[in-house]
């Protein structure tokens, strides 16, 4: 059981705010412990600045201790335990989750390898690994006799890569990203039109912010809002399968595409509508008149220069900022760094506007160079209307990366390497929740897979800490016997697709 020294606590708060079963919180600036939803999990004790709490032996005689990861809960009757997966129902531990035994349809090259046969999810764990996984069921698919076997794996090797389709400026490459001010990840190269977040890793989950990143990983794996801030950057509050939020402002478009490729696009109805435009974008500003697309669609240079560094003909690279276009341009005229009269026309109408067409201005130039805004015309309304409508929704998309390699394979069969090898030579097929994952090449069984493929709410975390993701793996029973899989232990399937005894 845990202990307080009222004397060292100072109320902080920290052990209520990491608590996993609620049981611990603050009343007049001290910790106070309610006995029965306390699991004696250890978390308390170990995020404690102050060292105020301890942990005993000591445990109330009802309780039953959990033996499916290393934290062994003590879990009263009626109560959960630190990972929620357990409930003690009249002294006997029950998986809080039935087994679900239906995945969603995934492909593969071999099809009676497309789906397992059930799920890991609610499947439970029989930890150590030394021992048969839960579940290891057969059926006869096609005409082939098909194996899958499930677990719900602790994985310390696992994080989340958060994709937020957004032109908003959210921070540096390599800045820390933090949960409540603990560190759970940083900020990643960019992909095409979207920021990339890494969180968790196993670095992250086993130092002093572990519970935390744990928490993170899995809150956003099962679709739950999460608020992020950036080092020297954005708040972020983001849910999968929704639209990202940055600095209190919904984003609802992603770009059609960077500056250059938005000229590439539209370039024809750019022209139609006016001499010259400048399209804003973070990383390529493209310039009409100059750019190949813009010379196809009958323009010569309109001697306009914008305010970006050169690249190559009519791209130029932007300044990341928090303007027009995710650059650092809040002011349209700031876009047009000056006219070159010697070449210009006056009259010319120049577009500035986004790769999303969410701002637009329109100018003129008169003959002595300067540049006044004037109301956009129909034409122009119209191009600016096209770019948006071709716009992806922006939203928050996850994908959950971890490794299987390590000793949860030894439930599956007896020859670890053989399992790995078979996974990687697609004769045995790995699905988490019953998604299909893709495989990283090298050593192990390191994969990737899409959050919102998964059964719903499917991840959980222990307080080692580590993330629990619920594993398939399918393979052919000739396959699975070479291998040293654990025969003794097949059942078959029943019609209504549950394992026989469920």
């Amino acid at each position: 059981m845990i202990e307080i020294d009222l004397e060292k606590c100072r109320g902080c708060g920290f052990c209520e705010q990491n608590c996993p079963t609620g049981a611990i919180f603050v009343v007049d600036h001290k910790a106070v412990i309610d006995k029965k939803k306390c699991v004696n999990c250890g978390v308390c004790v170990r995020v404690c600045k102050f060292q105020s709490l301890t942990m005993t032996e000591q445990v109330d005689g009802e309780a039953v201790q959990c033996g499916c990861c290393p934290i062994q809960c003590a879990i009263l009757p009626g109560y959960h335990g630190a990972c929620r997966r357990y409930v003690n129902i009249n002294g006997q531990l029950v998986r809080s989750r039935p087994l679900v035994t239906e995945p969603a349809a995934g492909t593969a090259s071999q099809p009676h390898l497309e789906r397992p046969l059930i799920t890991g999810v609610g499947a439970g764990t029989t930890y150590p690994d030394s021992k048969p996984a839960p579940h290891i069921v057969m059926d006869t698919v096609d005409g082939i006799d098909v194996v899958t076997v499930v677990t719900e794996a602790p994985l310390s090797y696992s994080g989340v890569k958060v994709k937020v389709d957004t032109n908003f400026h959210i921070g540096e490459e390599g800045a820390k990203v933090r949960r409540d001010g603990q560190i759970v990840g940083m900020v990643e190269t960019e992909e095409y039109g979207s920021k990339m977040l890494a969180i968790g890793g196993a670095n992250l989950l086993t130092g002093k912010s572990g519970f935390i990143v744990a928490r993170t990983i899995v809150d956003i794996c099962n679709g739950e809002r999460v608020t992020l801030k950036v080092d020297q950057g954005a708040k972020l509050e983001l849910q999968v399968g929704k639209p990202p939020v940055i600095n209190g402002q919904v984003d609802q478009k992603m770009r059609v595409g960077c500056g250059s490729a938005t000229i590439g696009m539209f370039a024809r109805q750019l022209a139609e509508a006016v001499d010259e435009a400048i399209i804003l974008d973070h990383h390529v500003v493209g310039l009409l008149s100059e750019h190949r697309a813009g010379e196809e669609a009958g323009l010569q240079w309109s001697g306009v220069i914008p305010n970006a560094r050169k690249s190559t003909r009519g791209r130029y690279f932007g300044e990341h900022g928090n303007g027009w276009g995710g650059t650092n341009i809040e002011n349209p005229r700031d876009a047009i760094l000056k006219v070159d009269m010697n070449v210009a026309s006056p009259g010319i109408k120049i577009l500035v506007t986004e790769t999303t067409g969410r701002k637009a201005a329109l100018f003129t130039v008169d003959a002595e160079g300067n540049v006044k805004e004037i109301p956009l015309t129909p034409k122009v309304i119209e191009v600016v209307d096209l770019i948006k409508s071709n716009c992806e929704d922006a939203r928050v998309s996850a994908v959950y990366v971890g490794g299987t390699g390590g000793s949860a394979r030894a439930g599956v069969c007896n020859y670890p390497i053989k399992l790995t090898r078979a996974v990687h030579a697609g004769e045995a097929k790995l699905t988490i929740g019953g998604a299909p994952t893709y495989i990283m090449p090298g050593g192990g069984i390191n994969f990737l897979v899409d959050v919102e493929k998964v059964v719903p709410k499917a991840f959980t975390w222990v307080p080692t800490p580590a993330t629990v993701a619920p594993v398939e793996y399918t393979i052919t029973l000739d396959k699975y016997r070479e291998i040293g899989g654990h025969i003794e232990k097949i059942v078959r399937r029943k019609k209504n697709g549950k394992p026989a005894g469920d």
